[in-house]
């Protein structure tokens, strides 16, 4: 009884997940494991790695509980937080206005424009002013924000849209799409693991996104608990070591520091 009184807090009040986290031990984090730099499995170790593991472990050591990591995507991001498969969703989640109709985001940890990657034998796609033109297949992945801001800046060019980031990626290898969008962490990926991809940048600012980590709604005790958390790691270092060491620096939100 006085256990449930505890987790109840004052005058019987429903209690936090910040109560059910500590009560339990663990923190449940949902991660998308494709998203390298940020959380990504390494498909032959299956070892995660990445800027929000590390700070998803940061925050389980300053909780004293363990982490779990549970797979999710931007698909399913707000089914999977909406229907408790997680605490928290750590993996550099865009804040866009469909999102924050659903979920509670932290303050930015990390900003990042819009990129593209075609091939390097691509000779329709020379800069970032040949992407809109007639003709021009443009392949986005389905759940991002990228689908959301391509489908509203393209005027001429077709806007394809794939199941997973890997479909982007054989859509334009295999030449049936010219480009596709994605952001700073993913497409150094492109350009370190493969010999085709070529890099187009906006010749000045595309779109910004902000990115933070996201939870459910109505939970200030939660939710205050985490901005406590991403204040601190911006204040001690902390955030910007985990960037430099996945080499993510140049988009860390820095205007907290």
């Amino acid at each position: 009884m006085l256990l449930c009184l505890l987790l109840s807090g004052p005058s019987g009040a429903q209690s936090s997940r910040l109560d059910r986290v500590l009560g339990a031990r663990e923190l449940r984090v949902c991660i998308w494991p494709d998203y390298y730099g940020i959380s990504y499995r390494d498909p032959r170790t299956r070892q995660l790695s990445g800027m929000d593991i590390d700070l998803a472990r940061e925050l389980a050591k300053e909780l004293g509980v363990s982490v779990r990591f549970v797979d999710s995507s931007f698909a399913s991001l707000i089914g999977d937080v909406e229907q408790d498969h997680c605490d928290i969703a750590m993996f550099a989640i865009g804040v866009t206005p469909a999102r924050l109709e659903k979920l509670r985001f932290t303050v930015p940890h990390l900003i990042s424009d819009i990129y593209a990657i075609t091939t390097k034998s691509n000779r329709r796609i020379k800069d970032w002013g040949d992407i809109d033109q007639p003709g021009v297949v443009v392949a986005v992945a389905k759940g991002t924000y990228h689908e959301s801001v391509m489908r509203a800046r393209l005027k001429h060019a077709q806007t394809l849209v794939l199941a997973s980031s890997q479909g982007r990626e054989q859509e334009v290898e295999s030449g049936r799409a010219d480009v596709f969008m994605t952001d700073y962490p993913f497409s150094r990926r492109l350009l370190e693991s493969t010999d085709w991809a070529r890099l187009i940048t906006p010749p000045g600012t595309y779109h910004l996104t902000s990115y933070g980590y996201a939870m459910q709604p109505g939970d200030e005790r939660w939710h205050a608990r985490v901005e406590t958390f991403v204040a601190a790691i911006k204040r001690d270092g902390r955030l910007l070591e985990a960037a430099r060491r996945h080499k993510l620096d140049p988009i860390v939100a820095r205007d907290k520091f």
